[in-house]
């Protein structure tokens, strides 16, 4: 038998107060919790509805994949569905979060998500399992032939190309500022191969953001983004100019990770200075904070995500 659920004490409460991973997915937030509590038919007929939308479908297995006793869940689920892909998907990255929290063998994780995505060829999900595992722990060859495998069968897949700029952004992260590093010719070049109304267009202002943790954490920009000049440059400039207006033309109300790249943009303006288009950005992101990039590059991102939206905001 799996474990029991554990208690919701009063920590569990706190940490919600500031950050969940599911933002404004109340459907989501219900089969977690169902999850949580061993329901896991609640999930069952999310991942049936969500069907092929990939982005979404993505998000919502992966916050659900986070759940502690998530594995144990989806076993007894293929216990009693032994067919079922959408179990098989879920436990392959449950498997790959309790690896990244050192309670797995990563090759386990790895041979679970190829395991699924052989039963679902058309899915990115399983591969976007293995892409998160080999994002913190595998060779640059092994994270590029995951995210190919995503971008194979969707090639606008979110959350894959921000995992991909974050480890690009990782490169050379001694070797001071670099104007030509590659990450922001690969943001670059995914933005422009999206169609117009593509969350991706953000996607260069999520590879500034990323490179600024690196050169930060190294010592060669300031600890505080607001004091550092890396958002200030001409470049910088042209890239939040063009991800806030690609905003205010095609903003998109339904993309399941929207409010990650509104932090993101909310967080480049704040820094930037230009309180007017921050606060238009903290309305639309209201309590849905994310902990990235709001914690870059060693800070506590709750207070930082406060005093930036109080300052734009004039709440101070």
């Amino acid at each position: 038998m799996p474990p029991p659920p554990p208690p919701l004490g009063r920590g569990r409460r706190r940490a919600a107060q500031s950050f969940d991973e599911a933002l404004d997915d109340a459907e989501l937030v219900t089969a977690r919790t169902a999850l949580a509590q061993g329901r896991w038919q609640s999930a069952r007929s999310l991942l049936v509805h969500t069907g092929d939308d990939w982005d979404r479908r993505g998000h919502r297995v992966t916050v659900l994949a986070k759940e502690p006793y998530c594995a144990a869940w989806a076993r007894e689920w293929l216990l009693a569905e032994p067919d079922s892909a959408d179990a098989s998907v879920l436990l392959s990255l449950a498997l790959v979060q309790r690896a990244l929290r050192g309670k797995e063998k990563p090759d386990r994780a790895r041979e679970a998500c190829r395991d699924a995505a052989a039963l679902v060829p058309a899915d990115p999900t399983p591969w976007l399992g293995l892409l998160l595992l080999e994002r913190a722990l595998g060779p640059d060859e092994d994270v590029v032939r995951a995210f190919e495998h995503v971008r194979g069968r969707y090639a606008d897949h979110h959350h894959a190309h921000h995992l991909m700029v974050a480890r690009l952004a990782e490169r050379r992260g001694g070797g001071g500022p670099d104007p030509l590093h590659e990450v922001y010719d690969f943001a670059n070049w995914a933005a422009e191969q999206a169609p117009a109304d593509s969350p991706l267009a953000v996607l260069p202002v999520v590879a500034h953001a990323e490179r600024y943790r690196v050169l930060a954490a190294a010592g060669h920009e300031s600890p505080d983004p607001q004091a550092s000049g890396h958002w200030v440059g001409r470049r910088a400039r042209l890239v939040m100019k063009a991800a806030f207006d690609w905003w205010l033309e095609w903003e998109q109300d339904g993309h399941p990770r929207r409010l990650v790249d509104l932090n993101f943009l909310a967080h480049a303006k704040s820094c930037e200075g230009r309180g007017a288009e921050a606060a238009a950005l903290f309305h639309r992101i209201g309590e849905h904070a994310t902990p990235a990039p709001w914690s870059y590059p060693d800070r506590d991102p709750y207070s930082a995500f406060r005093t930036a939206r109080a300052g734009a905001l004039g709440t101070t």
